[in-house]
């Protein structure tokens, strides 16, 4: 990749189109006009398919900390919060702010002064709404901790998921699934971080790699990921098979999966056991992933919470 950060990007951009609002989508198809050097390398990465997914990856790069950046950089770069979607554009006199402004700093202001544990039911959110996901919340401070000091580092996920395969399957389909031992369900689990940078993002993989070895799926997943810090990402999901999934507290829907987890046919059940045995949440949840097996049943109250 070039010089030319993403940052550089968007204010060189919105320059050269004065006057105009922008979506994230909108100048993510103007990089591939202007910067075709850093997209044809971008697209050499084996994770994008196709022009679209490219476009999609963009445009999830532009929002959060590199819009922060940006205004940082340059007093002209402007966004508007609401109505959705946010508008990106350049303001020629941006000494006199706006209402509209002040209420985005603010609007950005709260987005930082939101801990880890304040994401946890926006991604539960998003999972549910926008996967299909159900899920539930894991505290580790429930654990009996029976191991000893330390006995549970890297243990716990903090949200697990299980995806129904067989809603809107006839009944015969689903008997004839659930008697024959095939799956009828996916299980996910998700650690959750607020920011990914040079100095945390092995730690942090490491530990969505130990925390999730027992599921189908296994997410890291951050609300944002410093400047050099994908490809470390791309190195490590190719050998381990996390996925990353970049979550926009801001504008929730334009949360994505930024690499896919590699699937694993098979769950560990030993690993899960183990965690059985400690935390009474994931008992919870194991129990009720049991219990669509045998009826197919969804009870919603202790589901997403």
């Amino acid at each position: 990749m070039s010089s030319k950060t993403r940052v550089d990007m968007i204010i060189e951009t919105l320059c050269d189109h004065k006057g105009e609002k922008l979506t994230a989508r909108e100048l993510a198809k103007l990089f591939l006009d202007r910067y075709p050097a850093e997209m044809a390398e971008k697209m050499k990465n084996p994770n994008y398919a196709s022009e679209e997914e490219l476009i999609a990856q963009l445009a999830s790069e532009v929002g959060g900390r590199r819009t922060r950046q940006a205004k940082e950089k340059c007093i002209n770069i402007k966004t508007r919060e609401k109505p959705r979607p946010r508008l990106y554009f350049w303001d020629e006199s941006p000494e006199v702010k706006s209402a509209a402004e002040a209420d985005d700093e603010l609007h950005e202001a709260d987005e930082l002064k939101l801990k880890e544990h304040d994401l946890y039911p926006i991604l539960i959110e998003f999972l549910n709404k926008d996967m299909g996901l159900y899920c539930h919340r894991i505290d580790e401070k429930t654990s009996k901790n029976s191991q000893g000091a330390g006995g549970n580092h890297w243990l716990h996920p903090d949200i697990v998921a299980m995806e129904p395969l067989d809603k809107g399957w006839s009944q015969a389909v689903k008997n004839c699934v659930r008697f024959g031992n095939d799956k009828s369900v996916r299980l996910w689990s998700f650690e959750v971080k607020k920011e990914l940078s040079r100095s945390n993002v092995r730690k942090c993989f490491f530990q969505a790699v130990s925390n999730s070895s027992w599921a189908n799926f296994g997410y890291l997943v951050a609300t944002g990921i410093a400047e050099g810090v994908e490809a470390e990402l791309q190195m490590l999901c190719s050998l381990h098979g996390i996925g990353v999934l970049l979550l926009d507290v801001g504008d929730l829907y334009n949360s994505q999966i930024l690499i896919p987890a590699r699937e694993k046919s098979d769950i560990d059940w030993v690993s899960a056991n183990r965690i059985v045995e400690e935390n009474p949440d994931f008992m919870n949840y194991i129990k009720q992933v049991g219990i669509y097996h045998q009826t197919g049943e969804l009870i919603p109250s202790v589901w997403n919470k």
